[in-house]
Formats: C-alpha cells, sequence, structure tokens
C-alpha cells in the first residue's frame, strides 16, 4: 500500500501531539530532563570549546587580514569580531554543529530501542513513549542550546 505525504504528515502530527501531553509522571520527567542536560549539554561543552577557539581566531585574523586601509584604526578588528562572532558565527555555527551531534546521538539511541524491542515493552507497559522519549530531550535542547550558545560567544571573543 502506497502512502501519500498527507498521510506521513499526519503521523507525524499524531507523534508530536503525543510528544507534547503532560507527563504521567513528574519526577521520572524531571529525571530524565536532567539527564538530557547531561547528554545533550555538558558531554557537548569539548566541540563547543574547540569549535570556538579556532571560530574566533579565524575571525579575528580574517578581519585583521582584510582591513587594509589606512583610514580603519586596528581598533576595528576587536569591535567587527565581537559583532561578527555574536551575531552570526556562535549561533549559526554551534547550531549546525550540535543539530549533527545531537541528532545522530538521539538517532542512534531511539534506533537501538527500536531494535531492541524497547519502545514496544514501553507501550505494553502503559507508558506513552513519544512523551517519555521525545519531551525531555526536546526540554533540554530548547534550554541548554542558547547556554551553550553563551559560552561559545564567551571562548570565542
Amino acid at each position: 500500500m502506497k502512502h501519500n505525504g498527507f498521510y506521513h504528515f499526519g503521523r507525524y502530527d499524531l507523534l508530536i501531539a503525543e510528544a507534547f501531553k503532560q507527563p504521567d509522571k513528574d519526577k521520572v520527567f524531571w529525571n530524565h530532563l536532567f539527564r538530557e542536560f547531561k547528554n545533550l549539554g555538558v558531554d557537548s561543552v569539548g566541540i563547543v570549546a574547540i569549535i570556538s577557539i579556532f571560530m574566533g581566531a579565524v575571525v579575528a585574523m580574517q578581519t585583521a587580514y582584510n582591513i587594509d586601509s589606512p583610514l580603519i584604526p586596528m581598533t576595528m578588528v576587536g569591535f567587527t569580531t565581537r559583532q561578527s562572532v555574536i551575531l552570526e558565527f556562535s549561533p549559526t555555527i554551534l547550531s549546525l554543529i550540535l543539530a549533527g551531534k545531537v541528532g545522530s546521538r538521539i538517532a542512534s539511541e531511539i534506533g537501538s530501542m527500536r531494535v531492541t524491542e524497547q519502545i514496544d515493552a514501553l507501550k505494553i507497559m502503559g507508558v506513552n513513549p513519544a512523551n517519555f522519549l521525545i519531551l525531555p530531550k526536546i526540554t533540554a535542547s530548547m534550554i541548554i542550546n542558547p547556554v551553550l550558545i553563551v559560552i561559545s560567544i564567551g571562548i570565542s571573543l
């Protein structure tokens, strides 16, 4: 049976509706949320630091190299680097890197749970698997990504 795009869009809508329901047990949700803070945020600080150091250095060097007019003071290098890093580079590049790193981690985790039938076991136990697995990850990402971006800005500068 061939399904069209509306079928898949509808299934996605139902999944999101299930994921964003009120959690059954608040204590379990908070435990998962703090575990996801560690998995998605704290474990990403290393790559954020490495990328931020090189990003800040490259932006500063390129800015200094490209300002060759004697009418522009060299103090503009710092100002331009600051503006570029805060407004463009840190939020954009860090979000792309985190999407790849965190997205592949989440995909492998949920994929292995599907293969080992853990998601089916959650359904049998009466747990809403979408809410149990997806909501803490989305909530943690929405809270921890801006924090990582601020850390990246600080390190880059």
